[in-house]
């Protein structure tokens, strides 16, 4: 702290520069300046080392008082060199900061360019609004190396770290803007980190963003995020098939607002709805749109050949459909729903203490035929690793417990409680979402994909450590999971008629 240098040894070192200074009429450069204050610091951290014993050796960290006389440094501007000319773009506005050269030159090689090839003690800069409004901020960073940040300020903050090639700071944000996609913002924020991210080239927060708002998209298709989504997110949203939302009849809704509200030009309208898949949605809800949705009437010939393949999956047999028409195509692939009709949530208290099973029920398939036809599962989750092999000769709530091997790591079984010959020709995707609260909010962890042939994930929470209460796998000490079965018909020959 401030109080481990000697006060007195302080202000005499600093009367003796103030007289040179006005010796030398105010010319004694900054490095100088601030060479002299960290000579102050260090000397005053000798004067202490009588309480060290003799022959023993530590460690004397008087940073934080160094900070602080940075600080200052650059609050009062003792010993400034450079005047920083920072204007706003397009308008007459200027701020005025007092720097010093060496401060800038250590830490930017950028600003170390400009510093060399100035005129004048005066440096001009010319920046948006946005980043005129952090500078202040972006300069104290270079000085004290400490920042605290807001959601509002990360992308300015970001933008002049990699303008002037401040490194540590680009790369602290970029981890702050991937810890906090869940943080609430009042207009939200993970779209527009997203297209920054696009327009800068960084792929991993461009990744991060993308698999948050994939992961979470029912939330995000009701906030009002939704509206300011670019037309090229909402094509790339609308091609995969591992969003998590409650129906395919949602996406739409939601599409329908966004067109609405954006209103884009007639080609890209027509390439968001042609992606929607029709066939996950009911022949009644179909009736609507092609009735009641505004949307649909307006843009009904370009998605009409969709409409009646949708209507001709629901009213034949998937099998006989198959022969007539190519079932291996996006149109036929479900998402990740959260409807009844595809799976189950499944909270696990105390996740760490033995095993749990479970059972539920989803539809057959997605078409109209199989709607009334249900196939029943068990799951079955274990804290620890064990074989199928010995797994049986444990009860599941009896008081041995199996032995812990692999690690102990947990797993889970997803199998079929029946079977039926309108099984033929349909594989199904196991898809189990973890759910967990971060900054406040309940939002999805992961998401771990297997199929039939393999009966479970070999990575399900292979990172997680659910013996620690405050893992960020759980919420209140239980384990949200929420299983989903996908019928796929991939297996399926499609016969040339």
């Amino acid at each position: 702290m401030l109080s481990d240098v000697p006060e007195s040894y302080i202000k005499t070192r600093e009367r003796d520069w103030r007289r040179e200074m006005v010796n030398s009429g105010g010319s004694v450069p900054a490095v100088v300046y601030v060479a002299n204050l960290c000579v102050a610091l260090c000397v005053g951290a000798a004067l202490k080392s009588d309480v060290v014993l003799e022959n023993s050796a530590t460690t004397l960290n008087h940073s934080m008082a160094l900070v602080q006389r940075m600080e200052a440094l650059l609050t009062q501007g003792n010993g400034s060199d450079v005047i920083l000319r920072v204007q706003t773009l397009n308008t007459d506005e200027v701020k005025l900061i007092q720097v010093h050269s060496l401060v800038l030159t250590l830490q930017s090689n950028v600003f170390d360019e400009l510093l060399q090839t100035r005129n004048s003690t005066a440096m001009i800069l010319r920046e948006t609004p946005d980043c005129v409004a952090v500078f202040d901020m972006f300069i104290r960073y270079l000085y004290c190396g400490d920042i605290t940040v807001r959601l509002n300020q990360a992308i300015p903050l970001h933008k002049l770290a990699s303008k002037y090639h401040v490194w540590d700071l680009q790369q602290g944000l970029t981890q702050y803007m991937t810890q906090h996609l869940s943080s609430d913002s009042p207009a939200g924020h993970v779209v527009s980190w997203y297209q920054y991210a696009t327009q800068i080239g960084d792929v991993t927060l461009q990744n991060s963003c993308l698999q948050y708002l994939s992961w979470n998209l029912s939330s995000v298709l009701q906030s009002a995020e939704w509206s300011s989504v670019s037309e090229e997110l909402l094509l790339t949203l609308l091609q995969r098939s591992d969003v998590v939302l409650q129906s395919e009849l949602e996406l739409y809704e939601a599409l329908e607002a966004w067109i609405n509200q954006n209103q884009p030009s007639v080609e890209t309208a027509e390439s968001a709805l042609k992606a929607i898949r029709y066939a996950m949605i009911s022949p009644q809800h179909l009736f609507h749109l092609q009735k009641k949705s505004s949307v649909m009437l307006k843009y009904y010939e370009s998605v009409r050949d969709l409409l009646f393949l949708a209507f001709q999956f629901h009213a034949a047999s998937p099998v006989q459909l198959a022969k007539y028409f190519d079932v291996n195509c996006s149109l036929f692939t479900p998402r990740n729903y959260l409807s009844p009709a595809w799976g189950s949530p499944w909270v696990i208290n105390n996740p760490t203490r033995d095993d749990r099973s479970f059972s539920f029920q989803t539809q057959l398939g997605p078409s109209g035929y199989d709607a009334s036809k249900r196939v029943t599962w068990n799951a079955l989750f274990s804290p620890r690793w064990l074989p199928l092999s010995v797994r049986s000769a444990y009860p599941e709530q009896g008081s041995l417990q199996p032995t812990r091997t692999d690690g102990g790591r947990p797993r889970i079984i997803v199998t079929p409680a029946t079977s039926s010959p309108d099984f033929a020709g349909v594989s199904f995707q196991k898809t189990v979402i973890v759910s967990a609260r971060k900054q406040g909010k309940v939002v999805v962890r992961h998401v771990y994909n297997f199929h039939q042939s393999t009966e479970e994930a070999g990575d399900f929470l292979l990172e997680a450590d659910l013996q620690r209460r405050a893992s960020e796998y759980l919420i209140d000490s239980s384990l949200y999971l929420h299983i989903i079965v996908k019928p796929l018909y991939h297996s399926l020959i499609v016969a040339k008629k």
